[in-house]
This record gives C-alpha cells, sequence and structure tokens, in this order.
C-alpha cells in the first residue's frame, strides 16, 4: 500500500521546543509554577504518546498532578477502538465544567485518536464548549504551537489533519516509570480488519528508522532502564515501508547487542506477518522475552475472512506449533472478539475449541463495538447483545479456568523476575514480572524495584502469582 512519507525535521521540533520556552514565559509571569494533568486512554502507543505530551509540558515549565482542580492544563489522550472507552471519556470530559468554573483560565485539551475522527471531533466542538484544544495524532508533534494559538487568540483551537500520518524524531519525553520503557518503532496500520478503526486514526504504516530506535534503546539502557517494550499496531510488519533490509527480527537481534542487563518485550503481532525467522530469534536472543501476544480474534475460519485477517484457523495453529518449538517456555497471550456481527453458536464454539487447544496464558476478551465508518458497522447483525454477554460468559470461564491451571503449575518453582514497582499493599507489597509477563507479587525492600531477583512462587489464582525471595 503506497503512501507518502513524510518526515517531521529536526528544525521543526526545535521550533516546538522554542515555543515551549515562549509558553512558560507566559504561564510562569506570576512566579508561581503551573500543574498539568495529562489522563491516557487505550494502548500503549497512547500511554507512549503522552510521555511526549509530558515532555513538551515540562519543558513549557509544568509540573505534574492527577487532581483536575489543581491542574492549569488537562489534557485528555482518547482512544478509538470501543465505544465504551469514548463514553467514558466523554463523561470525564462533561465533569470537567466543575474544575473550570473554579479555575476559569483552566485549559483543556482533547487530542489522540477519539477526535480524528471527524463526527467525533464534531461532538466535542458542539457538545463540549468547556473543550479549549483538540488534535489528532497525526498533529501532537506540534501541540506547542497550537496550545500557544489557544493562549493568545482566547479562542478554541481545533486541528484534525487528514493524511497518512507522520514521522518526528527527538520529541522530549517525560517518562513514568524508572524501570520500563515504551519504545515506538512505527505507527498506523495497513491491515484493515473490519471492525477496527485504527488504520483511520493513526494512518498508514511508518516505520522508524532502524538507527533511531537503537539509539533510543542505547540511551534506555544508559539510563537504567530494565525492560524495554517494543511497540507498534503491527510490530511483525516492521521495516517494509523503509526497504532498508532490516525487519522486525532484525531489529531486536540490534538491540539484544546493546551491552548491559535488560529484557525486550513488543507489541502487538499480527499472525498473518509472524515468521519462523522471528521466533528462532527470540529464542536465540538472550534478552528477548519468550512472551507473545498474538491476537486471533476468531477461532471459525468464516469469521476470520469477514474480519479480514488474513490467515486461517490452521494456520494460526501452525505458528503456534512453530513458536512452541523454539521456546517450549513461551508464555502465549490472544485477543479475542466476542459477537463479530452475524457470528452464530457455531461459530463461537470453534473459538471455544481453539481456546481450549492452544491453551492461553490469558486472553484479552471484548464484545464487539460498532466502530462508525468500519466495513463491519454495516453489516447484518441479528443476535442481541443478551446473548453475546451469555458467550461472552462462557469464554471467560474457559479462559479464566486455564489461566488458574497454568499459575498452578508455577507453584514451588524458582524463577528470575523484574521488580517493578510497589502495590500499595502490606502482605505483598512489590510487583515484579516473571520473563513470559506473569505477574508476581512479593514482600521485600522497595530498594529492590529495578532490579532482577530470584523469586519462588508459593501460591497463585487465575490473575496472579504470590512468591518470596529466594536467595539460596
Amino acid at each position: 500500500m503506497s503512501y507518502v512519507r513524510k518526515e517531521i525535521s529536526i528544525d521543526e521540533i526545535k521550533k516546538q521546543e522554542e515555543i515551549c520556552l515562549q509558553i512558560k514565559e507566559i504561564l510562569c509571569a506570576e512566579g508561581k509554577q503551573p500543574m498539568a494533568l495529562v489522563d491516557t486512554y487505550g494502548c500503549q502507543q497512547n500511554e507512549a504518546d503522552s510521555e511526549k505530551l509530558r515532555g513538551y509540558l515540562q519543558l513549557m515549565g509544568c509540573g505534574f498532578t492527577d487532581d483536575e482542580f489543581l491542574a492549569d492544563i488537562i489534557l485528555v489522550n482518547t482512544c478509538a477502538v470501543r465505544e465504551h472507552a469514548e463514553m467514558r471519556v466523554l463523561g470525564n470530559v462533561g465533569s470537567l465544567n466543575h474544575t473550570k468554573k473554579n479555575k476559569p483560565d483552566q485549559i483543556i485539551s482533547v487530542c489522540g485518536c477519539m477526535v480524528q475522527q471527524q463526527h467525533m471531533a464534531d461532538k466535542v466542538k458542539k457538545s463540549y464548549p468547556v473543550v479549549d484544544l483538540v488534535f489528532g495524532p497525526h498533529e501532537l508533534w506540534r501541540f506547542p504551537e497550537l496550545l500557544l494559538k489557544h493562549i493568545q487568540s482566547h479562542k478554541r483551537v481545533f486541528s484534525r489533519c487528514e493524511s497518512d500520518g507522520v514521522i518526528a524524531e527527538g520529541i522530549p519525553r517525560n517518562r513514568d516509570s524508572k524501570v520500563k520503557a515504551w519504545l515506538s518503532i512505527m505507527n498506523g496500520c495497513n491491515n484493515f480488519c473490519t471492525y477496527c478503526i485504527v488504520p483511520y486514526t493513526r494512518g498508514r504504516e511508518r516505520s522508524r528508522r532502524p538507527e533511531d530506535v537503537v539509539a533510543e534503546a542505547r540511551e534506555l539502557v544508559a539510563a537504567g532502564y530494565k525492560e524495554i517494550t517494543l511497540l507498534g499496531q503491527n510490530v511483525n510488519s516492521y521495516g517494509k515501508d523503509l526497504n532498508c533490509g532490516v525487519d522486525f527480527a532484525d531489529l531486536i537481534r540490534m538491540i539484544n547487542d546493546i551491552p548491559g542487563e535488560f529484557l525486550i518485550r513488543f507489541m502487538t503481532s499480527h499472525p498473518k506477518d509472524a515468521t519462523e525467522k522471528l521466533f528462532k530469534t527470540m529464542a536465540e536472543c538472550e534478552k528477548c522475552a519468550h512472551q507473545i501476544h498474538l491476537p486471533v480474534q476468531s477461532g471459525n475460519d468464516h469469521i476470520l475472512k469477514r474480519m479480514n485477517r488474513c490467515y486461517d484457523r490452521e494456520k494460526y495453529m501452525q505458528q503456534v506449533e512453530m513458536a512452541r518449538s523454539y521456546m517450549p517456555d513461551l508464555v502465549l497471550t490472544t485477543d479475542i472478539i466476542v459477537g463479530f456481527p452475524g457470528e452464530t453458536d457455531e461459530e463461537f464454539e470453534d473459538t471455544i475449541k481453539l481456546c481450549q487447544d492452544v491453551r492461553f496464558d490469558s486472553m484479552f476478551t471484548f464484545i464487539y463495538s460498532k466502530r462508525q465508518g468500519t466495513p463491519a458497522a454495516t453489516m447484518p447483525d441479528p443476535f442481541t447483545r443478551e446473548q453475546k454477554q451469555v458467550h461472552f460468559d462462557k469464554l471467560m470461564a474457559v479462559s479464566n479456568a486455564i489461566s488458574a491451571e497454568k499459575h498452578k503449575a508455577y507453584e514451588g518453582k524458582t524463577y528470575k523476575v523484574l521488580v517493578d514497582g510497589e502495590t500499595g499493599k502490606d502482605e505483598y507489597n512489590l510487583s515484579s514480572r516473571t520473563n513470559g509477563g506473569r505477574l508476581v507479587h512479593l514482600k521485600g525492600d522497595p530498594a529492590l524495584i529495578g532490579k532482577f531477583i530470584n523469586v519462588k512462587i508459593t501460591s497463585s489464582n487465575t490473575w496472579a502469582l504470590y512468591g518470596e525471595i529466594d536467595n539460596g
């Protein structure tokens, strides 16, 4: 699929940084530090985008708060994948009327995938006058310019660029964690699954150049990050638009070669592009986690075809078998959509059978959500929400039972984990992850955060493992 690749020059990013300093002079004129709140919805790519927004805000002199009544600037970074996420956003944006009454000069911005859709941008413009600034994902790189325009004009600013998307290097970042880092390697999607709005909101696939990705990975390792997650809507198609001879497996090897103790994760993989070379590379690279999120969406060939997934059940099962042959300890997770338009009881049972055959470590399951502008939105759908809920509940029961059984098998064994944070609880005050990404709660000194340690698993449930530090 051809498109015009637009790269934002470093000079244009420098210009945005200079605008940040202009805004800082305005916001800090009275000698008080302005406070900002960035509220993020949706996927890890949105989390990575919010790090850039916070990076710009930090250059503007802002501190950060989670209290909307204290914030001088509020950015709501939105998701469009499901209707529920959009309704949550709109409800929370509507409630900001109360904060703006208390702080009339408060600036409220809505950005991200939801408002890249024209009908949603129009809805915000018409029904949510509390919002001062709206911009889509393609305009994130020039957020300072758009914010300054609002500050100087005191008028609402709406910027929703129709494009295939851009590549912008050098945007400053403010990361949430000092242990784990998101590293975007590409953006956009070319797959056009019939239920999915992402290609319409994120644009075409755009890979960052491998040298830029590796340079950022080196910076993260040098800064002490112990887990680096490579992000893309479909990481398996990385590099196809660059014609530089580097594919996703090659990129993993390049990052694996960086000296230091750290773990490489990635998401998300599309089954149609998952290759034997990728599985072999994962097995051979000692820093690459033996974990893969491989969304199957359905276990029925007819539904997969109507979803435009470009693989069938047999191919998916072959990939699972191949991946596990290279990595017997592989942790495999998936996404499944229940109630795709027209899905019958028999077709749903094929999904149940696939899940029982594969035995996923965990599944992220969703009831189909109609997305305006996608082909599936116009497909006949005779089944009720209640009927779909019955299927969903059955799938959850199967998923939970398998997860509980798999977690039970960890008990009594010792695993190397990365301690990544605190839980806020007394009994198990620390959280950690195995190589395969399984959550482990344990008790220990917070000084262990950011360290790899051995933990013996003592108990488990459907959602997590529990353990004690093994000093032996």
